[in-house]
């Protein structure tokens, strides 16, 4: 029995994405990548499409007490999806809910000025736009980003990661206009595992591939 792929680190698993994503390379296609660890993922996508790479700020909304489950997730254009399942079931309340928010609207400022320097969103109007991740579990900050983006006025959007369970990666079909999931193991457990480097992506990082990906588009192709 042929086990999933593990990839040795994002760079290598955006190459692998990218080779299924050849369909939608062309000047009509825009790359937007959820930070910190789909950065590293989409440069590579937007390398082999000719695309250009923007980011897409999205953060995660913990359950107080337990912030690893996800309650939801904040992305750019104040938008907030929270699980209402997962909010009746534990009793959450908004005395609970709006102080994560807060702290996490402010997180979400401080990159997007940080990560833009002040530029402004990118125009995605009208444009086929991938979004990029380094991998889905739930798959709730993937969804606040959709949302978010639905409000730019894209033509299509396309969900791109390289490792996904399987379970979320059928739910975003209903979503989004379509979804690559390069491999979907069962069991899943957790996207770390599918990876040989998971370490943290550095805000550092991040802007140095954002300004790699910026001259390089500006270059044109060799």
């Amino acid at each position: 029995m042929k086990l999933p792929m593990l990839f040795t680190d994002r760079r290598e698993a955006g190459r692998v994405l990218a080779d299924r994503l050849g369909r939608y390379a062309g000047p009509r296609t825009a790359i937007l990548a959820l930070p910190r660890g789909g950065i590293p993922v989409g440069y590579e996508v937007a390398r082999a499409l000719g695309a250009p790479l923007d980011v897409f700020v999205v953060r995660k909304l913990g359950v107080p007490g337990h912030e690893e489950l996800a309650m939801g997730a904040l992305a750019s254009g104040d938008v907030v999806m929270l699980d209402p399942e997962l909010v009746r079931e534990l009793r959450l309340t908004r005395e609970e809910i709006d102080p994560v928010i807060e702290r996490e609207r402010r997180e979400l400022d401080r990159r997007e000025r940080l990560y833009r320097r002040g530029a402004p969103p990118p125009d995605v109007r009208d444009r086929t736009v991938i979004l990029v991740d380094d991998g889905l579990a739930t798959g709730s900050t993937m969804r606040a980003a959709i949302a978010a983006l639905r409000k730019l006025g894209p033509a299509r959007v396309v969900v791109a990661v390289p490792v996904a369970a399987p379970e979320t990666c059928e739910a975003m079909d209903e979503i989004a206009d379509d979804v690559v999931c390069a491999v979907t193991p069962e069991p899943f457990r957790a996207v770390g595992l599918w990876y040989e480097d998971f370490g943290q992506t550095t805000d550092q990082e991040v802007q140095d591939l954002l300004q790699a990906a910026q001259a390089e588009s500006r270059a044109g192709p060799p």
